[in-house]
Parts: C-alpha cells; sequence; structure tokens
C-alpha cells in the first residue's frame, strides 16, 4: 500500500445495529511511517490491503498505543518515543469511538462520540479523551482504564488484537506448553490467575504483618483486661446498690401490681363462668326442646292408648259376657245330657224291673212248686242286708249333695270376688293414669308456667298474638294466672285456685277492637271457648275501703295474691269480687266464719280441704269438695309431683297386689270348679248305686209279699198288672226322652254357636289387645324417655342454679374486693415513687412480693461482702483504664478493620479461584467444540486437549485424505495453509469465548492457497457477522 494504505470496507446488514465502542475513525500522525493517514472504518468487517512494508500493522500498534498499551507490549518498539516517525518531533493517534445505545460510557458527558488523542513526544506522552464536539474532558490514565474496562478492549489479548507476530509464534510452535501460554492467555484466564496469585500472597504479607502488629499491644490488652475485671467487679456493686434501690420501689409496686395479677386471674375466671352460661342454657333450652316434643308425643300416644283401653275394654266385656252365656249354655248343655242320662237309666231301670218282674213270675210259677222254709230265710236276710246298704247309700248321697252346695256356693262367690278385683284393677289403672297425666303436665308447667293455665293451646296462642301484635292497640294480658303468685308460699293455693277457677286462664284486652282481634288469633291457634275480658289498662289500682271488706282476722283471696300488674288485680277485684272471699283452715272454722258471725260485705269462704260456703239471705249453703287436682298458683312444683308420683307409686302397688289377688282367686275358682265336677260323678255314681238297691230291695219285698200274703195265681196276676203298668210308663218316658233329646241337641247347637262366637271375637280382640300391649309398652318408653329427658333438663336447670350463676356471683364479689384492695396498695406504693419510675426500668418481669423481698434481702448480704474485699475507688480505676484505653484504642480499631477487610478479600478471592476452576473446564469443553465445528468448514476434524495441571495444550488434527485414518498430533506436520487455516479455527474458537466490540488479526492468510483462503475469509466474514463485533482484516493479498 501507499503511503496512506489501501482499505476496504465491507457493507453490514441493514437489520442489525451496531453496537457502542465501535471505532468511527482512526488518524495518525508522525507515526511510525505514516505522516498523516485518517481511515474510516464500518461497523461491521472492515479489510486492510497492501503490499509488504506498506504500513498495514501499524495501524494495529496505533491502535494498542491510543488504548493504553506500553510500546514492549506492541512487539514493535521499546520506547515510545520510538514511534515518532524520523526526523519528527511528536507522533499523534486520533481515534474516534462510537458511544450510543444501552452500553455508551458516560453518554452525559461524551455524548454520541468518544474521542481518544494520544500525543507522544520525546520526552512526555500524554493521552486526552474528548467529547463528541472535540472538547477535552479528562486526561487521567484512570479514565482510559476505565474506558478499556467498560468496553473490555484488552489490546494485549490475542483474541482482539491478534498481531503478525503473535500469529508467527503459534504457526510456528510445536511445543504444547507454549500452545497452552497462548490459549491461557488468549481467555485472559492468565491475566486472572495471576491476578489472584498476587492477591493471596499480598493477603498472606498482610496477615502476617497485622499478626506482628497484634502482637505489640498484647500485654497492655493484658493490663486493661485486669482493670476491667476490677471496674466491673465495682461496677457490679454499685449496681447491686442500685439494683436494691429499685427492688425496694418494685417491691412496692409488687403489691399493686400482684393485686392487678389477681384481678387479670380473676376476671379471666368471670369470662371463663359466664361462657359456661350460653352454654348450660343452650343444653337447657335443647332439653326443654325435647321435653316439649316429647310431651307432645306422650298426649298423643296417651289418647291413642285411652282410646285402645276403651275399645279394649268394651270387648272384654263383650267377651266376658260370650264367656258366661258359653258357660251357662254349657251348664244347660249338661243338666240336659244329665237329665238325658237319669232318664234313659229310669227307663233302663224300669225294663230291667219288667224283666225282674217277669222273671219273678216264673220263679212264683218255679216257687209254687218247690217252695221251702229255708229258701224264704235266705230271702230275708238279703232283704234286710240290701236295707242296711240303701240307708248307708241314702245318707253317703246326702252328705254329697251337702258339700257340693257348698262348693259351688264357694264358686259362685268366688267369680264374684273375681269380677270385683278386676274392676278394683281398673279403678286403680285409671287413677295411676290420671296422676301420670297430672305429673306430667305439672312437669310441663314447671318448665313454662304459662302451659298450666291452657296447655300447648296458650303458648299457640301466644306465638299468634306475637305475630299479630299490629293489629292490637294495647297487648293482651293473660292468661291472668300466669301474672300472679301467692304471697305465704303454697298454702292457700288450692282454695284460690278452687275460688278463681277458669278465671285464671281468662285474657284482658282494652276495647272489643283487640278482642276480635284476640279471637280470631284463638282461632288460629284452635283455642276454643277462650275467655277474654274487657277493662280499661289506663284505670289506676283501685283502692277497696276498709269498711267495704269482711272484717275477719282470717285473709281474702286478694290479701293473699300479688301480681305485678295492676290490671290483674282490677280485673279480680272487679270480676270476681277477690276481696270479698275469705280463705279458712278447714271445715269448722269455715262454718264459723260463713254461718255464725254474720260478717258484712262477706261472699263465700273457701277452705283449703275444698268446701265452699255462703249464705244468701236465711239459706245456708255448703258445697261439698271437688276431687282434687293439682294446684297451678304454687311457687313450685316440686312437692306436688313428688306426692303424686308417690300416689301413683302407690297405685302401681295396689295394681301388682291386686293382679296377684286375682290370679289367686282365678287359681281358687279352678280348684272349686275341679271339686264340683268330681263331687258331681260321685253323686252320679252314688245315685245309680241306690236306684239299683232300691229296685233289688223292692224285688224281694214283692216276692216276699207274693209268697205270704197272696196265691201264686194272684201274685202273678199282680205283677203282670205291674208288668203293664211299667211298660206304659216306658212309653211315656221314652216319648218324653226323644223331647228331651231334642232339647240337648238344640242347646248342644246353641253352646256350640257360642263357643265359636266367643272364639271369633276372641280372635279378633286379640289384635286389639295385642295393639294396646304395643301402645302401652311405647307410652312406657314415651315416658321413660320425657322422664330421662325432664332429669336431663333439670340436671342443667341445678347446675345452672347451684353452680355456675353462684361461682359467678362469688368470682365477682371476690373481685370488688380485690379493686378496693388495689387502691389501697396503689395508695401506699405512690409514697414510695410514682409508676413511672417503675415503668421506666423496664417491662415488669412478674416477680411476687414475697420473692423480690426475700431478693432484696440475699442482695444485701451479697453487697456487704463485696464492700469488705475492694478498698480502691472506681474513679481511679476507671481514670487507668481510660488512658490504657487511649493509648491502644485506635490501634486496635485500625487492626480490626483491617482484619475484616481481609477476611472480605480473602473470602472474595476464594469465591474468585472457585469461579475460575470452574470456567477453566467449561472453557476448555467450549474450546474443542468451537474448533472442531470450525474445521468441519473445510471437512477436517480435529481435537484439542487442555491440561492445567501440565499446563500444555495439544491439537491434533485430521485430514479427509488421510488414508491412514491417523491423526497430525503436531500442527508442524502440516502444510502453510493447513497450518494457517487450523490456527484461524483455533483463534475463531478462541475469539467466541471473549467479548470484546472491536478484533482485528493481521496477516492470517499467509500461507493458504487460494481454496483454503476463501473457505477462511467465508468463514471469517459469517463469525463476524454473526458475532456483531467490529472486525478489522489485515492481508497482503487481494480480496477481490
Amino acid at each position: 500500500m501507499d503511503e496512506h494504505g489501501d482499505h476496504r470496507q465491507s457493507n453490514p446488514f441493514n437489520d442489525q445495529q451496531p453496537s457502542s465502542g465501535k471505532i468511527l475513525r482512526i488518524r495518525l500522525e508522525n507515526f511510525m511511517c505514516h505522516s498523516n493517514l485518517e481511515i474510516e472504518f464500518g461497523d461491521w468487517v472492515n479489510f486492510i490491503t497492501g503490499q509488504n512494508g506498506s504500513g498495514k500493522s501499524a495501524i494495529l500498534t496505533a491502535l494498542c498505543v491510543a488504548f493504553g498499551c506500553r510500546a514492549r507490549g506492541t512487539q514493535r518498539a521499546a520506547t515510545l518515543k520510538d514511534f515518532i516517525k524520523t526526523g519528527c518531533s511528536y507522533a499523534l493517534v486520533y481515534v474516534e469511538l462510537k458511544n450510543q445505545g444501552e452500553d455508551a460510557f458516560k453518554p452525559e458527558i461524551y455524548g454520541d462520540t468518544l474521542i481518544i488523542e494520544r500525543r507522544i513526544s520525546d520526552s512526555t506522552s500524554l493521552t486526552v479523551l474528548k467529547d463528541h464536539q472535540g472538547r477535552k474532558i479528562s486526561s487521567r490514565k484512570e479514565e482510559l482504564r476505565e474506558l478499556v474496562e467498560h468496553y473490555n478492549i484488552d489490546v494485549e489479548n490475542p483474541c482482539v488484537i491478534m498481531s503478525q507476530d503473535k500469529s508467527r509464534e503459534f504457526l510456528h510452535s510445536g511445543n504444547d506448553k507454549d500452545k497452552f501460554k497462548f490459549f491461557y492467555k488468549a481467555t485472559l484466564l492468565q491475566q486472572v490467575d495471576d491476578i489472584l496469585q498476587s492477591i493471596g500472597t499480598k493477603l498472606n504479607s498482610a496477615n502476617a504483618l497485622l499478626d506482628e502488629m497484634e502482637k505489640t499491644i498484647k500485654p497492655i490488652e493484658k493490663e486493661i483486661n485486669e482493670l476491667l475485671e476490677k471496674i466491673k467487679n465495682m461496677e457490679h456493686v454499685e449496681e447491686i446498690t442500685q439494683q436494691v434501690l429499685h427492688l425496694k420501689k418494685k417491691l412496692a409496686w409488687s403489691w399493686v401490681y400482684d393485686v392487678d395479677r389477681q384481678l387479670k386471674e380473676q376476671n379471666e375466671k368471670i369470662v371463663k363462668f359466664k361462657e359456661r352460661v350460653p352454654t348450660c342454657q343452650n343444653k337447657i333450652d335443647r332439653k326443654l326442646g325435647e321435653v316439649e316434643s316429647l310431651r307432645v308425643s306422650l298426649t298423643e300416644k296417651k289418647a291413642q292408648v285411652a282410646c285402645l283401653i276403651d275399645e279394649s275394654t268394651a270387648m272384654k266385656r263383650e267377651l266376658e259376657c260370650l264367656r258366661q252365656s258359653m258357660k251357662k249354655a254349657a251348664r244347660e248343655k249338661i243338666a240336659l245330657e244329665e237329665e238325658y242320662h237319669h232318664k234313659c237309666s229310669n227307663i233302663q231301670k224300669i225294663k230291667d224291673r219288667v224283666r225282674r218282674l217277669e222273671r219273678q213270675i216264673e220263679d212264683i210259677n218255679e216257687m209254687t212248686i218247690r217252695s221251702t222254709q229255708v229258701e224264704q230265710s235266705e230271702i230275708e236276710g238279703k232283704l234286710n242286708q240290701l236295707t242296711v246298704e240303701v240307708e248307708k247309700a241314702e245318707s253317703l248321697l246326702s252328705s254329697l249333695k251337702e258339700e257340693e252346695n257348698m262348693v259351688m256356693e264357694k264358686a259362685s262367690a268366688g267369680g264374684k270376688e273375681k269380677e270385683h278385683i278386676e274392676e278394683m284393677i281398673r279403678d286403680h289403672e285409671k287413677k295411676q293414669r290420671n296422676m301420670n297425666a297430672h305429673i306430667n303436665d305439672l312437669k310441663k308447667h314447671q318448665t313454662n308456667k304459662v302451659t298450666a293455665f291452657g296447655g300447648d293451646k296458650v303458648i299457640n296462642l301466644l306465638r299468634a298474638i306475637e305475630r299479630h301484635h299490629r293489629r292490637f292497640k294495647m297487648p293482651p294480658i293473660g292468661p291472668i294466672g300466669a301474672h300472679v303468685t301467692l304471697i305465704n308460699g303454697n298454702r292457700w293455693a288450692s282454695a284460690v285456685e278452687q275460688a278463681l277457677g277458669n278465671l285464671l286462664n281468662a285474657f284482658i284486652v282494652t276495647d272489643h277492637k283487640d278482642l276480635v282481634a284476640l279471637r280470631d288469633c284463638g282461632k288460629e291457634a284452635k283455642y276454643n271457648n277462650l275467655k277474654i275480658i274487657i277493662y280499661d289498662f289506663s284505670r289506676p289500682r283501685l283502692d277497696i275501703p276498709r269498711h267495704m271488706i269482711p272484717q275477719t282476722e282470717h285473709p281474702t283471696i286478694l290479701s293473699v295474691l300479688h301480681s305485678e300488674n295492676t290490671t290483674v288485680l282490677n280485673v279480680l277485684v272487679d270480676v270476681s269480687c277477690v276481696e270479698r272471699h275469705v280463705l279458712a283452715e278447714n271445715y269448722e272454722v269455715g262454718k264459723i266464719i260463713a254461718f255464725e258471725r254474720r260478717l258484712s260485705h262477706l261472699k263465700d269462704v273457701f277452705t283449703i280441704d275444698g268446701y265452699r260456703m255462703f249464705s244468701r239471705g236465711p239459706v245456708q249453703t255448703t258445697l261439698p269438695p271437688r276431687p282434687r287436682r293439682p294446684t297451678r298458683l304454687c311457687a313450685s312444683f316440686d312437692d306436688q309431683i313428688k306426692d303424686l308420683e308417690i300416689e301413683a307409686s302407690r297405685e302401681q302397688s295396689e295394681i301388682q297386689e291386686c293382679r296377684g289377688q286375682k290370679r289367686e282367686a282365678e287359681m281358687n275358682l279352678e280348684g272349686l270348679e275341679s271339686t264340683m265336677r268330681r263331687l258331681k260323678k260321685q253323686r252320679t255314681q252314688l245315685e245309680k248305686d241306690l236306684t239299683r238297691k232300691e229296685l233289688e230291695m223292692q224285688d224281694l219285698k214283692n216276692s216276699v209279699a207274693s209268697e205270704t200274703k197272696a196265691s201264686p195265681t194272684s201274685s202273678v196276676n199282680e205283677l203282670h198288672l205291674e208288668i203293664m203298668k211299667f211298660q206304659k210308663e216306658i212309653e211315656e218316658k221314652e216319648s218324653l226322652l226323644e223331647k228331651l233329646q231334642d232339647s240337648l241337641k238344640e242347646a248342644e247347637l246353641k253352646a256350640n254357636e257360642l263357643k265359636a262366637s266367643y272364639e271369633n271375637l276372641y280372635e279378633s280382640a286379640k289384635g286389639e289387645i295385642e295393639a294396646l300391649e304395643k301402645a302401652e309398652d311405647e307410652l312406657k318408653e314415651k315416658e321413660d324417655e320425657l322422664h330421662s329427658a325432664e332429669t336431663e333438663k333439670n340436671h342443667y336447670e341445678d347446675i345452672m342454679k347451684d353452680k355456675v350463676l353462684p361461682e359467678i356471683k362469688q368470682a365477682e364479689t371476690i373481685y370488688k374486693e380485690l379493686e378496693m384492695k388495689r387502691q389501697e396498695s396503689n395508695k401506699k406504693a405512690s409514697i414510695i415513687c410514682p409508676e413511672s419510675e417503675i415503668k421506666a426500668l423496664g417491662p415488669w418481669d412478674g416477680p411476687t412480693p414475697l420473692q423480690l423481698s426475700a431478693q432484696i434481702n440475699k442482695i444485701n448480704h451479697r453487697l456487704k461482702r463485696e464492700n469488705e474485699n475492694y478498698s480502691e475507688s472506681i474513679d481511679d480505676l476507671r481514670i487507668m483504664h481510660g488512658e490504657k484505653e487511649q493509648k491502644i484504642g485506635k490501634k486496635r480499631k485500625t487492626y480490626k478493620s483491617c482484619r475484616e477487610k481481609l477476611k472480605v478479600c480473602k473470602d472474595a478471592v476464594d469465591s474468585r479461584w472457585n469461579k475460575l476452576q470452574r470456567n477453566k473446564d467449561l472453557l476448555k469443553r467450549e474450546l474443542t467444540w468451537q474448533f472442531n465445528h470450525h474445521l468441519g468448514k473445510k471437512g477436517i476434524s480435529g481435537n484439542i486437549r487442555v491440561s492445567y495441571e501440565d499446563k500444555t495444550l495439544s491439537i491434533e488434527v485430521k485430514m479427509p485424505q488421510d488414508a491412514t485414518n491417523s491423526a497430525v498430533r503436531d500442527t508442524r506436520g502440516l502444510s502453510g495453509g493447513e497450518r494457517s487455516f487450523s490456527t484461524l479455527c483455533f483463534t475463531l474458537a478462541l475469539q467466541n469465548m471473549t467479548e470484546a466490540p472491536i478484533r482485528a488479526m493481521d496477516e492470517f492468510d499467509v500461507f493458504m492457497d487460494a481454496v483454503s483462503r476463501k473457505i477462511s475469509l467465508d468463514t471469517l466474514i459469517d463469525f463476524a457477522l454473526k458475532q456483531g463485533s467490529q472486525w478489522m482484516f489485515i492481508t497482503p493479498h487481494d480480496i477481490r
């Protein structure tokens, strides 16, 4: 190239934006072989061509000098003044950089363009940094160094500026250690390694120096520590003294805080107790709901059981009637059967007698022939024997009839007794059911007193009134009984309730419109026959003059009643005249008051035992007591419930006893009936024997009479007449027997019909009886469930009444006492010191007064011992300590600061060493990959082995035409072009691992042939455009 040199600029891609730090222009004056050279560079690839010796490499040398490189670092001169052109007094290098974009260097100072101007003279060298307008900004080397570090333009790095000397050095080097040095320097690992080693050496030296310096102050530190120990002990004594004062103040206020703690605990206890109230109340309400539900279910079940009992009672009565009718029909049938058999027996007896008479006729005929004295005596003996047997049989039959009559009377009495016992059982069961119903009602009243005056209907009515409250001018009052209580307990409850009666269930309204509204509510609640009284609510309580009431020492109903509602008392006075009703202890006292004293304004007298007495003119009337019912006005229903439960238990015992008597009566009745059947059977057999003996005896008598009184002929005739008479009697009896047989069939048919009816009715009643038994079992279960629920409810109510509420009251009383105690303690403590001093000492740690007192005594003893051990003044010790501390304080602080800084530096160096080792491994792998990648563009493959331990780098290149398939391990074994291309690939691999805005290569293609040169150029251009840096290629060859 000529004096100015030839250059060629490549065309960048339009879609890429040039980055900051690229060289726009370079101008050289009197630098090396150039007098005045100015070159403008493109943003991407620039080629500088020219003949050897034309000054191409001087441009790269000028760039190195401009960016602060020393003369020896360029390997072109020993000193900077050697760069001045021969015959000139100075040299100037002017470099203009682009300073745009996000990576711009201080754009607010330098602007879009930054100028570096280095002027070299024989004696001096000055570098000046200018802004885009050419104004001088700085001439400090630090500013230039900061610029170079900012843009990472390290001109001594072969990957940034590869001069021809460095390229030849690598090409002609066959030593792996030299290649490693080139790689180590190009990747800046050498620089980092040297820096870190240098820093490590300096750190070790600094630590050793710091150790020596710290040893010089050890004796003084020992003296200071001894003084500190003494001062600490003395300060501790002062602290103890001050602590005693503070503890005494704390002790005064600890009594206050102890009470505060007790107040807090008591308040927490009160809150905890009060939290139990809703829980307990919820349980009570839940159990109350269960009780209400069970009562409704129990009422329904009672109604069902009552209906079944009525049905079963009627059925039992019908069964009993059928059974009695069946028994009667059976007895009639048995009587007819007995009469039939008896008549049959009589007929048979008559027939037998006829046969005997016939035989007797035959015997007479024979006897007439052969009658002797001996035979007559035998007949008489036999007749006497039969007479004795007949008398004996008649006596036995009479006793059997008497015994049978007695057993029949006993059986009849046993049946009546059984029916009486069954009636008693029914009465006791009815009483027990009524008592259980009263008990359930009382328990319901105990839960809600309002239900005592109308049952569940009044609850529904009150709910309806609440729903329609806007329809009323004034809220209705009622039921009246719910607003009335007795003053003297339950003593007059029964008498007052007898006097007031259903008036206690009545409601009071203020006008007719409210009456209509209340009646509609009653219909909605299905509360029929609701008693409603219209009365003026605004009327004050009636003042009854004393002379208008009966003058007696006995109370009136008005005097034993109390109500918070004035209207209720006025209604009782105006409607029921309660001020004129007198109460008496018993019948005798009431009779004296009502009839003997003649009291004025007396209307009625009511006694506790239920009598009502009054006189209207001359007529004196005493009404007997009604059946007693549970009173509704009593303050507590527990006593009534207890009495009724005792009576119900007594009735149950009576029922069990009656059932036992019934079973005993049934067993006795069965025994009597069995005895009757046995006696009847014996009597029938005895009657048959007696009749037979009587007939035999009559036959003998007739035989004797015929022999003694009449002739055989007359006797035979008489016997024939008697036979005819008996035959006629047989015919008559057989006719009656036929009629009796018809009656027997009718009786048997009737008995069978009654039996079938009884069995059918019994089968039909069996289901009803089983249903009744099942319903009674279910009723019993419901009663048990209700009793259990009421027991639980009463249990929770007792807990609320006896435990929860008393505990709250007791806790609140204790809390008030503690508040009074707190005021007294606060007053006493304020005399000793204000509370602000205690708060200033710090948060209260919560010791008790006893603990503080013990602590004060313990500290006083210790303080006494400490004062005896030390005689020196603490002020003198502090002065001595201050002097010595001042003597070494600054050194110690400096040494400590240095030690901390050295530790930070050591940690930083260690961290950087670790990062360096990791980056070494990564760079080694990436270098091999990039090298092989670039070789592949020419069909060559290779490998790079780097050993950081041995500090060697070996390159293996395998040519595609090598048939031996062996790699070249020494680049000196390659041809010049192959070696240049391998060097280029190695350089590109290194450059891919470094970042710089500008890069330059000098004579990279010296030994390449045309093909290798073309491939190398294409590779370089692709690499340059892909990486985005500004490239400068210097070659003696023509690139066209």
